[in-house]
């Protein structure tokens, strides 16, 4: 007989609940939304009270008629790089500080001034960022000492839930590694870091695999989220590298890309990548023993989002009255404009940029434009620069690996034509899985099913997902994409200092 596996991919919007049975059967979803608070400039926080009851209630939506017996497991995929503090007797002293929040600017620079970029790089596989979990921390500390005195414990979202349900304090490798203060090498907190940010080791939890098992739901939290008491708990990790599970990267070389808002491109290695340029990072893998080198650009699928706002109205209008998503009309649309778009260049920094740039001073351009210009010129050039900028991440990754092929996640992915286009950028077969947005959820259930031995290893992804279609890349195109690739480059360096004098303006 099956049993049911519960996986919660604790998002920055919300949580989304997944009932799946060992067989890989989707059986039922909820979603939770909750808020985030988004102040002075770039500050960006969260209830982590709201995370508790998004579980809860879907939990309880997901065992409407469910026999609660056979739940053999429950795990989690969470939003990473937060800093949520508890008090000694596990009370939580403000506000989560999410991902998103860039107010430790100074910490971040005070960090690098104690410790090379490159020499933190290759401890902890990142660079040294605001962004980060411990930069996060040495802010509170700097700023609000009271509260700092206070801290028990640090820990991220997910990790946060995982308390309240087993009372256990942990994390797991993947969610560490996103912290900013783990060594990666070592698969431990790094004593040099926190030395140099002067922070305590003592204010991170235990680290263990994301096949750990964290404890067992406690009598208070099943009569609060409607889990039987004693069901086990799974750590699982942190949401881009669940996303590897649930995508198949789960043997060596095996790369998938996410095509959404942002989008990244990762594979499974037995070790780290250090690029000498630093242009991408590195998590802990769900795979116990493994790693995820990633690269992720900040506007993927925002950059069409961006066309489609000022230059699809008629489209959208469309779109409503067939009943379809938007996205399908514009990919009909791009196939309208012959590939180069008449030689229009896109840049697709419209939020600065991360891997492979590294320079929140980028800005979007066009280059190129003529009077012979249309809409279907405007958006094929930015489908094709997204492609471009991915494959600057994809070919630091050819220079460690053979890759043959990437499997794609993500709404964007739903596009044929944007997949034949990154076929002949990258120069590689990309295939589309039947599950586009159920990876997350997908890479923690079959973390869950690992752990209690439902699953007898990771291979067992393959009952939850299946390829559907393959983009072959054509010769032709190759040969015409190279050359503009080369202009894509060039293009960018020539507007640095340009970005520079505007971000100053």
């Amino acid at each position: 007989m099956a049993v049911y596996l519960i996986a919660h991919d604790l998002g920055t919007t919300g949580n989304k609940a997944t009932l799946f049975t060992d067989r890989g059967e989707l059986i039922n979803s909820a979603v939770y939304s909750y808020p985030t608070s988004y102040f002075n400039g770039n500050w960006a926080q969260q209830d982590p009270g709201d995370w508790w009851k998004a579980v809860c209630e879907t939990s309880r939506q997901l065992l409407e008629g469910v026999d609660k017996s056979q739940v053999a497991a429950v795990s989690f995929s969470g939003q990473m790089m937060g800093c949520v503090c508890l008090g000694k007797q596990g009370e939580l002293l403000g506000d989560g500080i999410i991902w998103a929040d860039q107010r430790a600017v100074k910490q971040a620079d005070n960090l690098g001034a104690r410790i090379s970029q490159k020499e933190f790089y290759h401890i902890t596989g990142h660079r040294i960022s605001p962004a980060y979990s411990l930069e996060k921390l040495m802010w509170i500390r700097d700023n609000q000492p009271d509260t700092f005195r206070k801290i028990h414990k640090v820990l991220n979202p997910k990790d946060y839930v995982i308390w309240l349900l087993t009372g256990q304090l942990v994390t797991d490798y993947s969610d560490a590694s996103g912290t900013n203060a783990f060594d990666l090498n070592r698969l431990c907190w790094s004593r040099e870091i926190l030395q140099c940010a002067g922070i305590r080791e003592e204010l991170f939890p235990q680290a263990f695999p994301s096949t750990h098992m964290a404890g067992k739901v406690t009598p208070q939290a099943a009569r609060e989220c409607g889990l039987l008491e004693g069901t086990p708990v799974i750590i699982g990790g942190g949401d881009g590298v669940c996303a590897a599970v649930g995508a198949g990267s789960v043997e060596e070389n095996k790369a998938y890309a996410y095509l959404g808002s942002s989008s990244w491109i990762a594979y499974t290695a037995r070790e780290p990548v250090y690029d000498e340029e630093m242009r991408t990072f590195n998590w802990a893998h769900i795979l116990p023993g493994y790693y995820a080198p990633t690269g992720t650009m900040q506007a993927a699928g925002n950059s069409l989002s961006f066309m489609k706002d000022i230059l699809c109205k008629d489209l959208i209008k469309a779109a409503r009255q067939e009943g379809k998503s938007v996205y399908q009309l514009i990919d009909r649309e791009i196939e309208n404009s012959p590939m180069g778009a008449k030689g229009l260049i896109f840049l697709p920094y419209l939020l600065g940029e991360r891997s492979p740039r590294w320079n929140p001073d980028a800005r979007g351009a066009f280059i190129g434009l003529k009077m012979e210009h249309e809409r279907c010129d405007l958006l094929r050039a930015a489908a094709e620069g997204i492609a471009m900028n991915l494959e600057i991440i994809f070919s630091v990754f050819c220079g460690h690996a053979q890759i043959d092929a990437i499997r794609l996640i993500g709404g964007l992915a739903k596009g044929r034509v944007i997949r034949q286009i990154l076929a002949d950028v990258l120069e590689c077969e990309i295939g589309k899985f039947n599950y586009l947005e159920e990876a997350t959820s997908i890479g923690a259930a079959v973390t869950a099913g690992v752990g209690v031995g439902a699953l007898e290893d990771f291979g067992r992804v393959k009952d939850f997902i299946r390829l559907e279609e393959t983009a072959l890349p054509d010769i032709k195109a190759q040969s015409v994409y190279r050359s503009y690739k080369e202009v894509f480059n060039a293009a960018y360096y020539a507007l640095k200092p340009i970005y520079r004098r505007l971000a100053k303006m």
